[in-house]
């Protein structure tokens, strides 16, 4: 019976418009209209935010809020509205000369992210303000607020003094106006601020970190109980309008980081559809930052990536710290290599073998940024200025023993030569690597000409110049 009916259905809707496609000065009949235009095609690396229009399948579809990579005809996650039938534009065509074919265009750098921790605010006394001093909010389409602890399979506040209740004066604020309400200010009032001067940008929540990973396990025993507590946490009335989204640092799903757990291949990837799936939710965004290496076996293993993928807007590739002075006696190795090189310690251990890896494993470009960082590690006692050097230990660093911003090691210890696509520089007897603004340029334009991302994300703000320097280079080479 269905099928007949609606075989007699669609005989009458083709006799309907032919009829009124014949009678042109006819009234419509009903609700039939012609189809509207066809707007511009969706694409799954573009990025729609409410109100913007694409075509997909026949009809024009506008979006509900800010979404990427959810195509509108077959989207379940109600981002879309379908306006309707659509035709395609019509479009005269002018022959053109035959010309010699070039090679095909590499990808785009559509997201430019960076994780701001709320610590800073205390020894390297990087207060929030200094994002908009030094041009570095204005060139960022995401803004990651580091970290909020998972304790008791939950999301809790991580530092409630440095988070909320930090009164900042006039001259320290953003906008130059004085806190006053210790209930309601703090970093996540002073990101208010700053989304005030920049509608554009996107804030993040993330949660966990190297510190704080080990309350990840519990919570995937429970991951509905946890993806509650995270958004009532981000849906806080104070604070609501400021998060944009939730990002997951956890380090490292059924793998050892700082502690080891066995949760399984599983956890990970129902901890973020419990995330994605809440009707808590409410349309924010989804992102996690995760481990990075391109050997097989390694953590990228460990855990389903791939099924996760499809619970998170994109994942964060966490493409530095491959090398470091936890191997105190070397040898000495870039932290964050681009690409192998000859005598690489480990082969795979580097920024495109890691992102091609999860490429290999069906995850999409447009799920996929990669990291940056604003910092340098570095040995004590090396005797050889080329990498593959013994070591008596770390080097001395302000941040921790082997580890030392950029801002400062331009100056204390400047490059002396590259390698695997970054700098390294001996200085007396310390060898230290660190990404400059040339080794930055050119991964960017490698990244992008192997077409497998389509975001970089930088850790962390307090590492670059008072002017910008290194973000400003990613904002013009993007």
């Amino acid at each position: 019976m269905f099928k007949l009916t609606r075989t007699f259905l669609a005989a009458f809707l083709l006799f309907s418009f032919a009829l009124t496609a014949t009678v042109a000065s006819a009234a419509p009949i009903g609700r039939t209209t012609l189809a509207a235009t066809c707007a511009p095609a969706w694409k799954a690396a573009a990025t729609y935010t409410a109100g913007n229009l694409a075509s997909d399948a026949g009809h024009n579809y506008k979006a509900n809020w800010w979404n990427q990579n959810d195509r509108p005809s077959t989207s379940a996650s109600g981002a879309w509205a379908d306006q309707g039938v659509c035709t395609p534009p019509t479009i005269t065509r002018t022959p053109t000369p035959r010309s010699t074919p070039t090679a095909a265009v590499g990808g785009t750098i559509s997201r430019i992210g960076m994780y701001y921790p709320d610590w800073n605010i205390y020894d390297v006394n990087y207060q929030p303000k200094r994002l908009e001093t030094s041009g570095t909010a204005a060139k960022l389409t995401d803004l990651y607020l580091a970290f909020g602890n998972v304790t008791n399979g939950k999301c809790v506040m991580g530092d409630p003094y440095a988070d909320y209740q930090k009164l900042y004066g006039a001259a320290a604020s953003v906008n130059g106006t004085a806190d006053t309400n210790a209930n309601n200010a703090g970093v996540i009032h002073q990101l208010a601020e700053l989304k005030a001067k920049h509608p554009k940008l996107r804030v993040f929540w993330s949660f966990g970190g190297w510190t704080w990973s080990d309350g990840f396990a519990q919570a995937a025993a429970h991951p509905a109980t946890f993806a509650t507590s995270c958004w009532n946490l981000l849906n806080d009335p104070r604070w609501t309008k400021v998060f944009d989204g939730i990002d997951i640092d956890w380090e490292y799903p059924n793998a050892c980081g700082l502690t080891c757990d066995n949760s399984g291949r599983n956890a990970f990837k129902n901890l973020m559809a419990a995330l994605w799936n809440s009707p808590l939710r409410n349309g924010k965004l989804v992102s996690a930052a995760i481990g990075a290496d391109g050997t097989p076996g390694g953590k990228l293993d460990q855990t389903d990536y791939l099924a996760a993928s499809a619970y998170v807007h994109w994942f964060n590739v966490m493409t530095y710290d491959y090398f470091g002075t936890w191997d105190a006696t070397g040898p000495t190795a870039p932290h964050s290599p681009l690409n192998n090189y000859s005598g690489i310690p480990i082969t795979g251990a580097n920024t495109k073998s890691s992102i091609t890896y999860l490429r290999n494993k069906g995850i999409p470009a447009s799920k996929l940024s990669f990291g940056i960082g604003f910092y340098g590690r570095g040995w004590t006692g090396v005797t050889q200025a080329a990498p593959g050097g013994s070591a008596t230990g770390p080097a001395n660093g302000s941040l921790e023993p082997g580890m030392e911003n950029y801002n400062v090691l331009i100056n204390s210890c400047p490059p002396t030569s590259t390698v695997g696509g970054t700098s390294y520089a001996f200085c007396g007897n310390n060898w230290w690597s660190y990404d400059t603004a040339t080794t930055i340029a050119s991964k960017l334009a490698a990244m992008k000409a192997a077409a497998n991302v389509t975001g970089v994300f930088v850790w962390e703000a307090s590492g670059d110049t008072p002017t910008g320097a290194l973000i400003t280079v990613i904002y013009n080479n993007k």
